[in-house]
């Protein structure tokens, strides 16, 4: 499938297909957003001042397939800035079809255009489908992830 796959930014007029990935995604990490957290990220995809970002992967009937979001940010470690994979989903039926590496490969290759120092991402530890991929572009570290969130 890779042969026919497109990554492109994302559009105003992929907003129902994206919606429906975004759900899909979310389902899939059992989280609930508001729709108001919804309708942020959608304006920041388009925001040229946000450092969010985002692609579709569009497969050759021109429906998105697949999706990234991801942030440019500045860093105490290099010069260079980072760019943060935050999400990266893919329609469970055109799984194990090159979408995913594609979404990624698309990345690596705007870091060496742009010169960022680096892309890194997270996943649950059981995400044991993800991880085969994943473990193609990048050996895994051996960081600990801690979260603190706002009260009230």
């Amino acid at each position: 499938m890779t042969a026919t796959v497109k990554i492109r930014p994302i559009e105003q007029r992929d907003q129902p297909q994206w919606q429906a990935l975004w759900a899909g995604y979310l389902a899939f990490y059992e989280v609930a957003l508001d729709a108001a957290t919804t309708r942020t990220l959608w304006a920041r995809l388009f925001d040229p001042a946000s450092t969010v970002h985002g692609r579709v992967a569009e497969d050759g009937d021109g429906q998105a397939i697949g999706l990234c979001h991801y942030i440019l940010h500045a860093n105490t470690w290099e010069i260079a800035p980072v760019c943060y994979l935050e999400d990266l989903y893919v329609q469970p039926e055109t799984r194990a079809r090159g979408v995913g590496a594609a979404l990624i490969e698309y990345l690596r290759e705007r870091m060496q255009v742009e010169g960022w120092s680096r892309i890194y991402w997270m996943t649950r530890e059981d995400n044991y489908r993800a991880r085969g991929l994943y473990d193609r572009f990048a050996k895994r570290d051996a960081f600990v992830r801690y979260v603190v969130r706002r009260t009230g």
